[in-house]
C-alpha cells in the first residue's frame, strides 16, 4: 500500500514546494488526482466514454504491452489536452554538446579522471535543457541497448518549455543546487543527496535558484529496479518506503510559443505548442517519476574481515539479458562504520570487467582524497587497472585498526556498467577538465617485497 509522505528536503526553497506531498513505495499501483478537482479519476475502468470533467484519457506505456505483469509498466492520465496537440518536430540547437556519437575521439583506455565542471557565469542564462552535457557512454538508443552519462551545468529556469527523453530512463544525481522538477504527475524537489528517476517517456521541466551541476545516468533498454536482497533477507539497502512520486497537481494554461523538447536518437528535437503539458488532472498506475533520499539508505557491510565489493552498495539497477549481470548499477559510499580486522579497509586494487563511472556530490573519498573533487568524476574503463592512491595505500597498510565511522560528510557514487564506454569530444577535449596527470597517483607506490616472510 501507498501512503503520503511530506518532503524533508533543505535549501532555498521556492513557497509552492516547500511542503509538497508525495505516495511512498517503489514499483507500486498509485492512484493520485488534484485536489480542486474530485472525482476525476474514472471508477472502474480506464477509457470511459466521456471522462469526468471533460478530461482526455492517455495511457503512457513503459513497456510492452505483453511484458510478464510483474514487469508490465503503464500509467493511464486523465488531462485537459492530449500530448499530440504540438506541430512538428524539428532538429534543435538548444543542447550543443548532448550526443550519442562514440565515435567522435580515439578509444581510450586510460584511468581518466575530472576536475569539477564549470558551471556557465550569470552573464549567460544557460537552462538545464542547454546545460546537457554528455561525457561518456556505449550503446544505440535505437536498438534499446545502452547506456550515456551525461552532467547538467546551469544556472536559470527552464521557461516555456519541457522535456522527455525517447531514449531512456533519467536517473538525476544532484551535487550543488536544489532542482524543483514539474511532471506530467506532479511536483517534485530534489537536493543534493537525493536522487530522481524520470522514466522514458515522461515530461518535465526543472527550476533552479542559482549556479547548478549534478550528473545523470540515462538507460536505454529495461528500467531501474530494487536489487534482489538474497541472503541478506527481507530488509536492507534502499527501502521501498522512502521512495516517493509526486501527487497529480494540473496547470490550465495557454501558452504561446511553448517548446517541448524530444530527446531521440541521441539528439534534440524541438516542436512548438500553446499550451502547457503539465495539465494532468488526475492519473493512476505504476509507471511513474520518483525521488529518493540517499541518507535513508540501510547500509550492509563487513564486520569481522575483509573490503566487501561494492555491489553491497547498491541503490538501483537496470539488469541486462544476462543473469547478475547490469546494463547500470547505482552505487553510493555512504557514512558507515568500518571495524574490520587485520583488513586494508580501502578499496582493493582491482581490475574489472565492467566499466565505473565515479562522481562525487560532497565531502572527499576516501582513496583519492584530495584531488577527486565535488562536481567531478572518473572513469576507469573496462579492465583498466585502478585503486587507492599512494597516499591512501601508505595511511591504510600502517593504520590501528580500530572501529572508525568513515566517509562523514562525504557522498561518492559510482555508475556501474557491463558496457566498454566511450569519451565523449566534449569530455575528452572541450570541456578542459580532463587531468592528463591522473596516472601519476600510483607511480610512486614502493616496492615492498622482501626475503624474509612477514605476516
Amino acid at each position: 500500500m501507498s501512503r503520503v509522505s511530506v518532503s524533508q528536503s533543505t535549501g532555498n526553497l521556492s513557497t509552492n514546494m516547500s511542503q509538497l506531498k508525495y505516495l511512498s513505495g517503489f514499483g507500486s499501483e498509485f492512484s493520485s488526482e488534484d485536489s480542486r478537482r474530485p472525482g476525476a479519476l474514472p471508477q472502474g475502468q480506464n477509457s470511459p466514454q466521456r471522462c469526468p470533467y471533460g478530461l482526455y484519457a492517455e495511457q503512457l506505456s513503459g513497456s510492452a504491452f505483453t511484458a510478464p505483469r510483474h514487469e508490465n509498466k503503464r500509467s493511464w492520465l486523465y488531462r485537459i489536452r492530449p500530448s499530440v496537440i504540438h506541430k512538428p518536430f524539428k532538429r534543435s540547437t538548444a543542447a550543443k554538446y548532448l550526443t550519442h556519437n562514440w565515435d567522435e575521439e580515439e578509444p581510450d583506455p586510460n584511468q581518466s579522471r575530472w576536475a569539477p565542471f564549470d558551471i556557465p557565469e550569470f552573464d549567460q542564462k544557460v537552462d538545464f535543457v542547454a546545460g546537457l552535457h554528455t561525457v561518456c557512454g556505449a550503446g544505440d538508443p535505437r536498438a534499446r541497448n545502452g547506456i550515456a552519462v551525461h552532467v547538467y551545468l546551469c544556472n536559470s529556469s527552464m521557461d516555456k518549455s519541457a522535456i522527455y527523453s525517447s531514449d531512456g530512463d533519467f536517473l538525476i544525481v544532484p551535487q550543488q543546487g536544489v532542482l524543483k522538477i514539474k511532471t506530467e504527475f506532479g511536483l517534485m524537489e530534489v537536493a543534493p543527496n537525493e536522487i530522481a528517476v524520470i522514466q522514458l517517456g515522461m515530461r518535465f521541466a526543472v527550476a533552479v535558484d542559482g549556479p547548478t551541476r549534478g550528473y545523470i545516468l540515462e538507460v536505454f533498454d529495461g528500467h531501474f529496479k530494487l536489487p534482489d536482497l538474497g541472503p541478506i533477507g527481507a530488509n536492507g539497502l534502499a527501502n521501498p518506503r522512502d521512495f516517493l512520486t509526486p501527487v497529480a497537481k494540473y496547470y490550465d494554461e495557454e501558452i504561446t510559443g511553448f517548446k517541448m523538447f524530444s530527446k531521440y536518437h541521441g539528439v534534440l528535437f524541438e516542436a512548438e505548442q500553446n499550451h502547457s503539458p503539465f495539465d494532468v488532472v488526475a492519473w493512476h498506475g505504476n509507471y511513474v517519476p520518483y525521488k529518493y533520499d540517499l541518507s535513508k539508505f540501510m547500509v550492509i557491510n563487513a564486520v569481522l574481515f575483509d573490503h566487501c565489493d561494492p555491489s553491497i552498495f547498491t541503490v538501483l539497477t537496470c539488469q541486462s539479458s544476462r543473469p547478475g549481470t547490469a546494463i547500470a548499477d547505482f552505487v553510493i559510499f555512504p557514512p558507515r562504520w568500518s571495524v574490520q580486522e587485520n583488513t586494508f579497509r580501502p578499496p582493493y586494487y582491482h581490475r574489472n570487467c565492467m566499466s565505473e563511472f565515479m562522481g562525487l556530490i560532497l565531502g572527499s573519498y576516501e582513496a583519492k582524497e584530495g584531488a577527486f573533487l565535488p562536481g567531478g568524476a572518473s572513469l576507469h574503463s573496462m579492465m583498466t587497472p585502478h585503486g587507492p592512491d599512494v597516499k591512501c595505500f601508505t595511511g591504510a597498510s600502517n593504520a590501528e585498526l580500530s572501529p572508525q565511522k568513515i566517509a562523514v560528510g562525504t557522498q561518492a557514487f559510482m555508475f556501474e556498467t557491463s558496457l566498454s564506454m566511450a569519451i565523449t569530444k566534449w569530455g575528452a577535449k572541450t570541456c578542459q577538465k580532463l587531468d592528463a596527470k591522473y596516472y601519476e597517483c600510483w607511480q610512486k607506490l614502493p616496492k615492498l617485497f622482501c626475503d624474509k616472510l612477514n605476516v
